[in-house]
Formats: structure tokens, sequence, C-alpha cells
């Protein structure tokens, strides 16, 4: 959790900057007349001189960087949805009318357990079937065995024992056909077998839950008439879920199959499955899936959260650094966004020195939310201004 912990959004790892906003009126008018009289000059690296004491009145705030090697997205609305996989549909195996509905949505249910009792007519006729289908093969392998002896003996030829043969492999065909019927209309093994022992037809059918889950949703009511394959239940595995999330198709650079995904309310994180191709017309979005397996108790099928995509910083990100910055390190930084200044169609920081300032000039890898990526000369215990920085701009310009 320590890589997740530095790609928090930076509104959560930086101090606010509405000292910058909070200015006293007094510097803020000589800061608006100097910008005034300024000047389109070209942006040079001489230091800029500031005390302690005009610091304060510009009220500077600084932090030091933190290192970065990921990107945080802006944040996007992500639907939790069951995965295909773990999602199943229990249906009505025969037409008849429900006399006993035993779970309700929410309830938790193991595989095998009856989940409702439907009384239903043809079941009765299914299991007719399949009984006069034990009485013939019984009747059946009676007489293979008694031709079989009588052959052995020589009282009967052969074409009367492979008659009896074919007779016996026909019924025997038959009966396993009706015993998968059986199987179909909701019958278990264990219930056909007593069926086949005590010959004891039934017009009741226990319907049972494939897999064990969540009841997501109850489809019928007790003493309704359902026809053959009508729904009853949707029971699904809530372990792992789906996040589908709808990413702008200009957003999808960088992005991989792998890569982590933040939550940003649960605090616990995903990882995309599927990217996918086609982008819908409705809002020009592209579904990108991700699944979780931690914090999903907290998490409910149907529930919409916000999430926070997070990319690696590859080679193709470092290689965008500009000619000002040329010769600099390959870290890159995370910073307030408020940090940065642009002058002149290049970006610009300021990094405390001795007696002031140095207009540092950096690259931005990635603009986040409040915060933004950056590549240039900088180490973990350098300065950076995130408020007061227009007024340190007024005096760096007003220097040239």
């Amino acid at each position: 959790m320590n890589a997740i912990h530095h790609s928090l959004p930076a509104d959560r790892r930086f101090p606010s900057d509405a000292a910058a906003r909070r200015v006293r009126p007094g510097v803020a008018a000589l800061v608006c007349c100097a910008t005034l009289l300024l000047p389109v000059l070209t942006v040079a690296a001489a230091p800029i001189a500031l005390d302690a004491d005009q610091q304060r009145a510009f009220g500077v705030e600084l932090v030091a960087p933190i290192s970065a090697d990921e990107t945080l997205s802006r944040r996007y609305p992500a639907e939790v949805a069951v995965p295909n996989r773990q999602l199943r549909v229990v249906a009505a195996p025969q037409s008849g009318v429900l006399e006993t509905l035993r779970v309700a949505e929410g309830e938790s249910v193991a595989a095998g357990q009856v989940l409702a009792e439907l009384r239903s007519p043809e079941v009765v006729d299914t299991q007719s079937a399949y009984l006069e289908s034990v009485i013939r093969l019984e009747l059946a392998e009676s007489e293979l065995a008694r031709d079989r002896k009588l052959h052995q003996e020589g009282i009967i030829a052969e074409r009367r024992l492979l008659e009896s043969q074919s007779k016996q492999r026909e019924f025997a065909n038959l009966l396993d056909q009706r015993r998968q019927l059986l199987e179909l209309a909701g019958l278990a093994p264990k219930d056909i077998a007593t069926l086949t022992r005590t010959r004891r037809l039934t017009s009741t059918l226990s319907v049972r839950a494939p897999i064990s889950g969540i009841v997501l949703e109850q489809m019928v009511s007790t003493g309704q008439s359902v026809a053959t394959a009508a729904p009853l239940y949707r029971i699904a595995e809530l372990d792992p879920l789906w996040l589908e999330i709808h990413v702008p198709v200009d957003q999808l650079q960088g992005l991989v199959v792998g890569a982590p995904v933040w939550l940003t309310r649960q605090e616990t994180t995903g990882k995309v499955v599927t990217i996918g191709r086609m982008v819908h017309g409705q809002d020009q979005g592209v579904l990108v899936r991700a699944e979780i397996h931690e914090g999903v108790a907290r998490l409910r099928p149907g529930q919409f959260v916000e999430v926070q995509l997070i990319a690696p910083i590859g080679p193709s990100e470092i290689g965008q650094i500009s000619s000002a910055s040329r010769g600099a390190s390959t870290q890159s930084w995370r910073l307030p966004a408020s940090a940065l200044v642009r002058q002149s169609g290049a970006v610009h920081i300021f990094v405390a020195r001795e007696g002031g300032f140095e207009a540092l000039p950096v690259t931005v890898l990635a603009q986040e939310e409040q915060s933004a990526v950056v590549q240039g000369t900088l180490n973990a215990g350098d300065q950076i201004a995130i408020s007061g920085v227009v007024a340190i701009k007024a005096v760096w310009l007003g220097g040239e």
C-alpha cells in the first residue's frame, strides 16, 4: 500500500493554496500595479531576491516535491457489477404453481439448497415414463440372462441371444434418456434414486441453487403460476466484483491491462482487466473494466462509485522533456497545480534559494485534478512555492 499512498490525490498530500488568495490588500495593490507596468519580456534565469519579510507579506507557502512514478487521472464514475461467470438465473424447470419460496432477496444460499417448491403435473408424466423404462429394462435384462443360459445349453440359436442383447441395450438407452429428462426437470440424483427404489410418484418439484452466493433478486411470488424456464431468482457470488468505467477515448493513453484503479472514497484498489475497443456514441467513452478483490463487502452491485485510473510514467512521457530542461534527471515529481507558472510558452516553478527564489523550468508530464507531475532539476530537499506565486512572478519579471 506504500505505492498507493504516494499515488493519492494531491489534495490529501499538500497543504491548501488558499493563502495565495488571501494576500494583504496593500500588497495585492502593489503586485497589481507592478504587473500592469511590466512590458512583455523574455524570461531569464536570474535569481529572484525576496527576503523573509517580503515572503511573509506575499503569503508565500512552501512544500517539498514528492517523487512520482505514476499519474492519477481525474475522477470517473464507475458502476459496480457482478462478473458474468459468477451470476446465475434460476429458472422453473417445469411449468406449474409455486407452492413455497424458501429464500428472499439478500439472503445467502449454498449450492444445492432448496430455493422453492413447484407443483407440476408435467413432472408426474416424466416420472411415469422413467419408471416404465425401469420396468422394461428389468424385464429385458431378465430375458437376456435366460437366453444366455439357454444358448450355453444349446437350446436356442445365437440369433435369439443377439436379439435379446439388442433389446436390452435399447431399453438401457431409453432409461438413460428419461433419467436425463428428470435431471432437466430439476430432480437431484438422490431424488431419482429414491424414485427408482420406492416407485412413488410426486407432483412437487424442488428448485435448488446452482451455486453458493447471495440472492440478488426474487422475480416471482408464492402461488404464482409459471411456465417452463420462467426466471425465479438471480443469484451471484460477490467476490470479486467488477467496476465498469466509461473513459473518454482521448484519455486512454498509457492505460494498460493490469493498471491499478483507485476507489477514492472506499480507499481500496482494483486492477484493469479489459479495455474496450468500441467507442460508445452517447458519451464518446470506452468501457474500461476493473476487477476488485479488497473491500468488496462495502460495495453493492448497481452502486456507482468514484475511481481514478493510475498509469505508470513511461519512457514516452519522459521523452517529452523540453529544450529548457535538457540534461535534467529522469526522475519525475508531483507538485500542487498552484506551483506552476506559465510564461512565454514555458512552464516554471519557484524554488527557494538563499535570499530568494530561482525560476526553474520544468516539463509537465501529466496534469491531475489538483496536482501536476513534472520533470526538472529538482531534489527531494527543495522547497517549492505554492502560494504567493503571482507576487513572486511580478518581482521576477520586474527584475528583468
